[in-house]
């Protein structure tokens, strides 16, 4: 309920709607209540007269009664409306927002299925419950309080049915709605699993078909989605319950009521229409508790969302920014002092004690076998990760010290799986540069070498690419990544195994094309290829975490074993690398 509460804030930029909401259903009530006491006074007053003038006065009064409750029930629905649909919307946006500035630890601790469940199930949870406490708790409560007092003032004979009836229904609601809490929760955590499976299945699609697994991942979702089948069913029945019970225990209301009516006229003790508005309002007494079980129901399945919502909300990023007191833009020093990383506490570091120093405008190639660390160790330049120990410095400053947005906003990041939007090509390139010309882009997109097939699609750069870029090979996938890493002109570009899907002439020409374009940058090369970093100022040479070599590629060739035998292993038939 703390969650709950939590999330009003919410509510407050839109306090108007969220008051005249409940103040129109006020009024939608205030007239439904009116209904069967002149209903009862048409009977007893006017056909029992035989009063035809009074019977059509009443016909009108219930005409204006219901025009007017049309009016309050209306605005009750629009502005609650409103009111709710903003609510979900902001805290969506934050959602969203919070769960942008996660890192990877962050992200696995709630898991990507889980992530996609705040955003959508959770927030809509919130959304419907808000809704009916803005309409239906409202018009629920009044009706059965309102209906109360006037049985007790109009037909006080027949009251004692009702303290047989009323406390029945309300055990019956408090004990179904806490059990369906505890079902919903448990529902919630089933759609994470389904939303888990769907998700790792969509982005590893090509894996599945490639090892003829299809029957294997969909037995694996027929599962999860089978334990949510259940759970729902569940929860279904036990709320399936209640509402025939209630209409059961308001039927023998109802026959409690005639019977002891039906004495009672008979001993001229009661009105034929007093029985006639007592089971009117008994009906309205049942479904102001039943919509209030409604309500109270979406109230459960609300909690565990909200819960769930201010989790994430009040997740600590690990990462987190810090006022720049740098003025001057960043010319791109990087300087690493004794840097180790781990993925988390329990598993050995992937990177120990690193140390070395670019200067600025100077290329650092990195190369080592799988697994030595490679790609994890410029990750930490635009703070992806965060180190365990030491410091990584830009232009002598802490990197924990530099505003993230000027530090990354100074790094262009092309990395080893090349990530594309489903927008057109030209949208893709001005991600690394939003006010990127034209001109910028195609130059940027000539020196990735993606031009030569982007001139050849129909629509060239207003080429529309695909969920996933499907409609792409993995080379043209790579040179676009690079191409908007180009158009930034960043002071560093790191560039992570961006040329592993493209063949050896076109890698030949964007190695040019960074060498004439990028004197200034600092440029991190990635690769497990001795020929994209052999013309690189510094080799890093990466061996399970340590550097185990360092130098020009002449150095590294007289005197480091490890580099020897890397370029061993790619000596073509000619006895020459292959470049």
């Amino acid at each position: 309920m703390r969650s709950a509460i939590k999330l009003t804030k919410y509510l407050k930029p839109y306090m108007f709607f969220t008051i005249i909401a409940p103040l129109m259903m006020v009024l939608e009530v205030a007239m439904d209540l009116l209904q069967p006491t002149i209903m009862q006074h048409i009977i007893d007053d006017g056909i029992a007269n035989n009063d035809t003038e009074y019977v059509a006065t009443m016909f009108g009064l219930m005409i204006l009664c219901a025009i007017i409750g049309l009016i309050g029930g209306v605005g009750c629905s629009i502005y609650a409306t409103k009111s709710a649909v903003n609510f979900a919307t902001d805290i969506r946006k934050d959602l969203y927002e919070t769960i942008t500035y996660f890192s990877s630890r962050n992200k696995d601790h709630f898991t990507l299925g889980k992530l996609i469940t705040n955003i959508t199930s959770d927030v809509e949870s919130l959304q419907r419950a808000l809704t009916m406490l803005l309409k239906i708790f409202v018009r629920g409560p009044l009706t059965f309080i309102g209906a109360v007092i006037i049985v007790f003032f109009t037909a006080r004979e027949l009251f004692p049915v009702l303290l047989f009836v009323v406390p029945i229904l309300a055990f019956s609601i408090y004990f179904f709605t806490k059990i369906s809490g505890k079902l919903f929760l448990k529902v919630q955590e089933a759609i994470d699993q389904v939303n888990t499976k769907v998700q790792e299945n969509l982005a590893g699609i090509r894996v599945v078909k490639a090892y003829n697994r299809k029957q294997h991942q969909i037995a694996q979702f027929t599962s999860v989605n089978g334990s949510l089948m259940q759970r729902n069913i569940k929860a279904g029945q036990i709320i399936g319950i209640l509402g025939p019970l209630t209409m059961f225990v308001v039927n023998i209301g109802i026959i409690i009521a005639l019977w002891q009516g039906a004495i009672k006229v008979d001993n001229g003790t009661i009105q034929v229409g007093v029985i006639v508005a007592f089971i009117n309002y008994l009906m309205m007494i049942m479904g102001g508790l039943m919509s209030s079980s409604a309500v109270l129901m979406n109230i459960a399945r609300a909690i565990p969302s909200a819960n769930r919502i201010v989790e994430v909300l009040e997740e600590t990023p690990e990462i987190k920014s810090a006022r720049s007191v740098e003025t001057t833009p960043l010319k791109g020093e990087v300087e690493f002092v004794g840097v180790s990383f781990a993925y988390n506490e329990e598993n050995e570091p992937v990177l120990k004690n690193i140390s070395f120093k670019a200067l600025p405008g100077e290329t650092i190639g990195i190369i080592g076998a799988t697994g030595s660390g490679k790609s994890t160790l410029v990750k930490l330049i635009p703070r992806l990760f965060e180190v365990s120990k030491g410091e990584i410095r830009i232009d002598g400053m802490s990197i924990k010290k530099i505003d993230i947005q000027t530090l990354r906003g100074a790094i262009a990041f092309a990395p080893q799986r090349a990530t594309l939007f489903s927008k057109t090509i030209e949208e893709n390139v001005k991600y690394g540069k939003d006010d990127a010309n034209i001109d910028e882009i195609i130059e940027s997109l000539q020196s990735s070498q993606a031009y030569e097939f982007v001139e050849k699609l129909e629509a060239k750069e207003k080429h529309i690419i695909t969920q996933g870029a499907t409609n792409l090979s993995g080379g043209q996938k790579q040179r676009l990544a690079m191409a908007r890493a180009f158009v930034r002109k960043p002071a560093i570009l790191i560039l992570d195994d961006t040329t592993s899907a493209v063949d050896s002439i076109s890698e030949s020409k964007i190695q040019k094309a960074i060498i004439d374009n990028f004197k200034e940058s600092t440029k991190f090369i990635v690769s497990s290829k001795i020929s994209s970093i052999r013309h690189a100022d510094q080799i890093l040479v990466l061996e399970d975490g340590y550097i185990v070599g360092h130098g020009s590629h002449d150095d590294l060739m007289e005197n480091n074993k490890a580099y020897q035998e890397i370029v061993e292993t790619q000596l073509v038939k000619g006895g020459t690398l292959d470049d």
